[in-house]
């Protein structure tokens, strides 16, 4: 309706606002534009991405054994920032079901004085993971999750015996235990890397996740889980 040519006084209030509702009602409420618009927005609010940038659809867990120890591929695990609040510690095993990256954060939190200082250790882990994607080119949810894979031990020894004959005995190791084992090898190794030296925990922490995944000796993970399952073989 153009008001230029019409006397205000003239103007049937009522007819022109129903005038203009079923124009509405014809042409609808939305344009084809302003649709597309819309699906584009829920199909980007659908996918979660780490910190806004790493894109979980890709991550693959390639052992079998690890499908149901690493959390990475179910919507449920898949989130914004490694900080869930759940309470995996409440029940045995329930911790295979906390995000792997969320896991790795908890064992950035040890020794006292680190005790509890989450939002610290997601931001150790958050610049860790931008240094990892710089140098590899790859996400570094993939890496983490190589290198969860294959930086503990196949193979550990156990005590078997009673009555003051003790002897130690190869076992295997199971899938849950060998990826709590990686992560808590590699924070460990990061820790005592960044300890009196000018290299942040963050850059410590990217190295060793990237040289765990490459299977290289720099990696303090793979060095212990070599020295375990070297002691285990002669336990046999």
């Amino acid at each position: 309706v153009c008001f230029k040519d019409l006397d205000f006084a003239e103007i049937n209030l009522p007819k022109l606002i129903e005038h203009t509702l079923i124009n509405i009602k014809k042409k609808g409420p939305y344009s084809p534009k302003m649709e597309n618009v819309q699906e584009e927005q829920k199909v980007q609010t659908s996918q979660f991405k780490l910190f806004g940038k790493y894109d979980y659809s890709e991550i693959q867990v390639n052992d079998v054994c690890f499908k149901d120890y690493i959390a990475v591929t179910n919507t449920k695990s898949q989130v914004f920032v490694p900080h869930t609040a759940g309470r995996y510690q409440a029940k045995r095993f329930r911790k295979a079901q906390c995000p792997i990256v969320e896991r790795l954060v908890g064992c950035m939190m040890f020794h006292g004085r680190n005790a509890g200082k989450k939002a610290q250790a997601i931001r150790i882990v958050k610049h860790a993971f931008a240094i990892v994607a710089l140098m590899t080119g790859e996400n570094p949810i993939q890496v983490l999750v190589k290198a969860a894979q294959v930086g503990a031990a196949r193979e550990d020894s156990t005590r078997i015996g009673g009555g003051g004959a003790v002897r130690r005995q190869a076992v295997d190791v199971a899938p849950m235990r060998r990826v709590s084992v990686a992560l808590f090898n590699m924070a460990i190794g990061c820790r005592n890397a960044s300890f009196r030296t000018m290299k942040t925990i963050s850059e410590c922490l990217a190295d060793e996740i990237m040289n765990c995944a490459k299977e290289s000796s720099n990696s303090y993970a793979i060095r212990k889980k070599d020295e375990i399952e070297k002691v285990a073989k002669g336990n046999r």
